[in-house]
């Protein structure tokens, strides 16, 4: 049950209209209302992973006497300052003590609910796993709650502290349980079953969604056992190929990244318990460039597969029919690769780095991927190769894979402003969630989408927020969004025009099938 009390501010002077009480397992929290939706920032949802506890898997948060005071972000997943930035001048403190999450829900929920409990969405933000917090203010989620759902955005342990597989390392006297960002996900779904119905949410009707290593994530957790009931639906906006490691790769990154630290021998477990965590951050960035220059075989971070945690790889999990079988939204941006033509330049979107690349593979795999980009070396070529090797071929692979055995929906959006086209993005990498977040309509988006683009950005807009919601509430997408099978492979195109396609870019498709497993 919500309480309201009155009127208070906040530090900057805005005015909140009341404080909001909720009782939930562990205590009582208290957030605001503001905008016409109630907000709890940083509830914690496990007892936070420091000392003896880092490198564990969380424990159940511990209950609090009182009431906590949930108005503000607390800190996000140690990381490189540069991208805890929130606005100018303003940074994201940052901590081992990470793991919470911020609920929105619209603060006339209690009306609705004389029709049932709300749909909950459960948003799980990207960062290449390196990067990222639930309080970017891009992820706010007002606007969905507003719309008809109880909206929820997590915090995970991020980079060496949660997303490097260490457990190889692990001794009796230093224990190092393995898939720790996994285990932390798993455990904020736990608490949304537990706790989400006090703020009038569905805790049997719940869709995890998240964007590119988010994205990644969701589709990890689709195959993950201790996942199992926790979740109805599931969206991957742009997953990522080559995020996810056997543990074999996983224990020769460990020890590479115990050298960065100075260990040798057994010594490593010891090592990373007492490194400070800037000294870990550093020496991720250190291991990341190894693995690049020497063609390990996989990104140095993310899940790892073949773990007491996640026993098998999430693709051949769905294929095999092994991996849960909710519906799915799965797609990519039409532009996928421009974004790293100029920041985090981590995908090989030009001749130098795809040579380097396919130097790896065999004469055939090379010959059969290049011929579906016939004006390579190109500049769009080359663009479009590295958008297909990371994204594309991740979208084919889960597409195919999932369809056999539940519901599953395919996307491309080719939406773009003028703005976004003149400056060389187009759709590119992320810029989906402008419109899965209403960002359109907020002063940076009115900059985006000056003029007669303002029209287009609130339609697409539209169009994106309804199907997300509609199958997060019924598990359908919309009546005129076929379901993807091998036969016909539909793709529901959201642009200026929404329209239908069957098979697009089926020769690019054809080419990266087999790809990864010819590059091991």
């Amino acid at each position: 049950m919500v309480r309201q009390a009155g009127r208070e501010f906040d530090t900057v002077g805005r005015m909140h209209e009341h404080t909001v009480r909720v009782k939930i397992a562990s205590g009582t929290v208290e957030g605001f209302t503001r905008d016409g939706v109630h907000r709890w920032r940083s509830i914690p949802y496990a007892r936070p992973p420091v000392g003896p506890l880092r490198y564990r898997a969380p424990r159940p948060v511990q209950p609090w006497p009182g009431v906590r005071y949930c108005h503000g972000f607390g800190a996000c997943a140690p990381q490189q300052r540069m991208y805890t930035l929130l606005a100018p001048g303003r940074y994201q403190p940052m901590s081992e003590d990470c793991l919470t999450l911020n609920v929105v829900a619209p603060a006339d929920a209690e009306a609705r609910a004389a029709d049932g409990p709300l749909p909950v969405m459960v948003f799980i933000h990207g960062g290449g796993y390196l990067l990222g917090s639930s309080a970017t203010p891009v992820y706010d989620g007002a606007s969905l709650a507003r719309k008809g759902c109880v909206y929820i955005s997590v915090n995970y342990r991020l980079g060496a502290l949660g997303c490097l597989e260490l457990s190889s390392l692990s001794t009796p006297e230093a224990p190092i349980d393995d898939n720790l960002f996994l285990r932390d996900l798993v455990m904020a779904l736990r608490w949304v079953r537990d706790n989400v119905a006090a703020f009038g949410g569905d805790p049997g009707n719940v869709t995890i969604f998240g964007e590119s290593a988010g994205a990644h994530a969701v589709s990890t957790l689709v195959a993950t056992p201790e996942a199992e009931g926790l979740f109805a639906q599931a969206i991957a906006q742009s997953p990522a190929s080559g995020m996810i490691s056997d543990a074999d790769i996983a224990a020769d990154y460990a020890q590479r990244f115990a050298r960065q630290l100075g260990a040798d021998g057994k010594d490593g477990a010891r090592v990373l318990l007492a490194a400070r965590p800037a000294d870990l951050v550093d020496a991720l960035e250190r291991l990341i460039v190894e693995g690049q220059r020497d063609l390990v075989g996989a990104f140095a971070i993310g899940p790892t597969y073949g773990t007491e945690y996640l026993p098998e790889d999430p693709v051949e999990a769905m294929r095999s029919g092994r991996a849960h079988p909710v519906p799915l939204i799965v797609g990519t941006n039409a532009d996928e690769g421009r974004l790293f033509t100029r920041f985090l330049k981590l995908l090989p979107t030009n001749e130098q780095a795809i040579e380097q690349l396919l130097s790896a593979v065999e004469p055939e795999a090379r010959q059969r991927v290049l011929a579906a980009y016939p004006k390579y070396p190109a500049v769009d070529a080359c663009v479009a190769f590295g958008g297909d090797f990371i994204f594309g071929s991740a979208v084919w692979q889960i597409a195919h894979a999932h369809s056999a055995f539940a519901p599953t929906y395919v996307y491309r959006y080719d939406y773009a402003t003028a703005a976004l086209r003149l400056s060389g993005m187009g759709a590119t990498h992320a810029t989906e969630l402008l419109a899965v977040f209403d960002v359109y309509r907020s002063r940076f988006g009115k900059l985006l989408a000056a003029g007669l683009d303002s029209r287009s950005a609130k339609k697409v807009t539209d169009d994106v927020q309804k199907r997300w919601l509609g199958f997060a509430e019924r598990a359908v997408p919309g009546g005129d969004w076929p379901q993807y099978t091998r036969d016909e492979r539909a793709v529901l195109v959201l642009d200026r025009r929404r329209r239908v396609e069957f098979d697009p870019h089926s020769e690019r498709r054809q080419a990266w099938e087999g790809f990864f497993l010819a590059t091991r």
